[in-house]
């Protein structure tokens, strides 16, 4: 690898040419990942016709296994496969997986998404590993690279949810399966961009040991796809022993820290100390945040009027966008913020920024809560509500997310580095199934679902039993029984309108509460990170 002194020959505007070819890559990954995102909740409540419990606890625990499966997928790569091996064999199974849901049936869908966690357990892991390879140890690039690196990321996640022709919206007007094929593509195209730029690699992720990849590489692979049928049927039927097991696993790393610390003296203590504290808050935030993709979609889905003053009318994954959009706009002038505050010696301590990051959000819940008072004939309310909801989730997710990686870090005593990293992923993987536990709380018994349940029961004998699939024959029923089916969601709408709202403004209250509690706090928190900032 090139001298960190000069600039390299393979770089590019001072980085390395290879940077560009991982944002591509991880730019078409999050496309595939945030366009199944968008949809799945929605595909479950209007293709499949389950109801929005039901669809809030299959979506709680995909998700929540996404988020596990790069802790195997990077010590699976460190030993054997290596990084670029990887990456692509990922890539390759999440474009499976979206292929295997074109199936338009129930069992499809939650093969395509145990397919689809194993090969982002690989992907996501391991193509982030890539990019810190490319610089050497104190390269002062190295943060503004990871910061594009970033900027792909959200890029990425816009295209999945543009309400003019992302993945979730083009999925909801021309049809469902019609969104996870292009999802599938984009990744396809993914492992493309990867696979041809591997020149600009500089070598970095191959594998450490190519005698052990010889003898082990194709088992790896073999026993990777045999997972699918466990997580198939841990999507299934096993969501609450998933909790149990995520809960389990987490309990059992927060005592092996806690071991350590007062093993290591007071300093290492009281850090560990911190760092656990911060976890707990970094778990609350995010359980709130990841209702974008359940509650808050059906939500948008059925009680907001989605008209973009006049503009345009956004589907309602479209709504998803706003959380890209303001990441794009705020990134880069959150980032000169703190360089400005630190300089005049007035940038908030890790603890405080935490707090007002969560205390941003509870404000942004509250938001709906106002914006219900300004609702219409149909229960809907002011889309920019919504908008400024996520642009305060945003805002707060600037102020907590990109330190967070740095702080495990910095925090973490230097044996324990990647098991604290570890914990760390973990917890958002229990973030999220928390998500689909609070997103529970808001399903209204007149949901869509319910409503075509119903109708469809009292059109036994009008309609002929289903041909192809699901989604075809709900289109069916809702033409036979138009009158009744739009009259029964009108009185849903109002349903669900009072049973998310109370739960959006408790919501909103409680973590305004913990975000100013944290502020209170952060002093002395910040006092036992010794030195840390």
């Amino acid at each position: 690898m090139s001298d960190t002194s000069t600039t390299p020959q393979n770089t590019s505007q001072g980085h390395p040419k290879g940077l560009y070819v991982l944002f591509g890559a991880e730019m078409f990954e999050r496309l595939c990942y945030y366009g199944m995102r968008a949809l799945l909740v929605l595909y479950l409540t209007k293709a499949l016709m389950k109801g929005d419990t039901e669809a809030f606890g299959i979506y709680g625990a995909y998700t929540a296994l996404v988020y596990a499966a790069p802790v195997v997928g990077g010590k699976v790569a460190d030993s054997i496969l290596g990084y670029r091996r990887a990456v692509i064999f990922g890539g390759l199974l999440m474009a499976i997986g979206e292929f295997t849901i074109l199936m338009g049936t129930e069992f499809g869908l939650f093969a395509g998404m145990a397919i689809i966690i194993i090969g982002n357990g690989y992907f996501k892991a391991n193509i982030s590993t890539i990019v810190g390879r490319l610089y050497e140890d104190g390269d002062p690039r190295r943060d503004s690279g990871f910061t594009i690196f970033y900027m792909g990321i959200n890029l990425g996640a816009f295209l999945a949810t543009a309400p003019l022709f992302g993945v979730g919206p083009l999925g909801e007007k021309f049809g469902f399966t019609i969104g996870f094929g292009i999802a599938g593509v984009g990744m396809l195209l993914g492992v493309l961009v990867f696979i041809l730029g591997k020149g600009l690699l500089e070598g970095h992720g191959e594998a450490p040991d190519e005698a052990k990849l010889k003898k082990w590489g194709i088992p790896t692979y073999a026993l990777s796809i045999a997972a699918a049928p466990l997580l198939y049927l841990l999507l299934m039927y096993g969501q609450s022993i998933l909790g149990y097991m995520l809960g389990g696993i987490l309990v059992i790393v927060v005592a092996q820290l806690l071991k350590a610390g007062f093993d290591g003296g007071r300093v290492q203590r009281d850090r560990i100390i911190v760092l656990l504290v911060l976890m707990v808050f970094n778990v609350t935030f995010w359980a709130c945040f990841e209702q974008a993709g359940s509650s808050l979609t059906l939500f948008a889905d059925r009680n907001v009027d989605r008209n973009f003053f006049g503009m345009f009318e956004f589907t309602a994954s479209g709504t998803q966008s706003f959380n890209p959009i303001f990441i794009l706009l705020f990134g880069s002038l959150f980032t000169w913020m703190w360089v400005y505050l630190d300089r005049k010696n007035i940038n908030p301590n890790i603890p405080m920024k935490f707090g007002l990051g969560i205390l941003q959000l509870g404000v942004g819940y509250l938001l709906i809560w106002i914006g219900s008072n300004s609702i219409d004939q149909a229960y809907r309310m002011p889309i920019y509500f919504l908008m400024f909801t996520y642009m305060l989730h945003t805002t707060g997710e600037l102020f907590l997310s990109p330190i967070g990686l740095s702080m495990v870090t910095k925090l973490a005593p230097k044996h324990m580095t990647g098991s604290v990293m570890g914990a760390w992923f973990l917890s958002f993987s229990f973030s999220n199934y928390l998500a689909s536990m609070i997103a529970k709380l808001t399903g209204a018994e007149g949901d869509e679902a319910g409503v075509i349940a119903s109708l469809v029961k009292s059109a036994q004998g009008t309609l002929a039993p289903p041909v192809g699939t699901i989604e075809t024959w709900v289109g069916q029923v809702q033409g036979v029984l138009a009158p009744g089916y739009f009259d029964a969601l009108n009185k849903a709408a109002k349903a669900n309108l009072d049973s998310y709202v109370p739960i959006y403004e408790q919501m909103g209250w409680i973590t305004v509460g913990i975000g100013v509690f944290l502020v209170i706090i952060s002093r002395p928190l910040n006092k036992m990170m010794h030195g840390v900032k």
